[in-house]
């Protein structure tokens, strides 16, 4: 028996989730450097940033994690290694985020924890 490099089952539901999660942090990124006065923010949170330095933070992570999902297409070991990397960080900034956006940052935040899940526990019966 061959082994293929064909990506199978949770590796490509977790670099679609990856291109969308990249993409969505982009568009908060982008969001936060044009016009940070949409953001809501609250007074005593633990965590106190700049909305527009968070903004390049998220938008330079953003690239990474569609980057990183793309280049899971094709199948690499690095690249599932990066991913899961890359998903922490997102998980880490978007926890950071909360304060600035509740919904979207949880919403995000999920994802980052099913892409881990997805990266580190599917496609074991692939790889047998």
């Amino acid at each position: 028996m061959t082994k293929s490099k064909s990506v199978t089952g949770w590796t490509r539901f977790a670099a679609v989730l990856l291109v969308f999660g990249g993409a969505m942090t982009i568009l908060a990124g982008i969001s936060a450097i044009a016009n940070d006065r949409i953001f809501f923010t609250t007074r005593h949170y633990l965590f106190s940033f700049d909305v527009i330095g968070w903004g390049w933070a998220h938008l330079i992570l953003g690239i990474a994690i569609l980057l990183a999902g793309l280049s899971l297409f094709k199948g690499a070991t690095w690249a599932r290694i990066v991913a899961v990397i890359l998903a922490g960080l997102g998980a880490v900034a978007n926890f950071l985020w909360i304060p600035h956006y509740p919904f979207w940052a949880l919403t995000l935040l999920a994802i980052d924890i099913v892409i881990i899940w997805a990266l580190c526990v599917g496609d074991r019966r692939a790889h047998t």
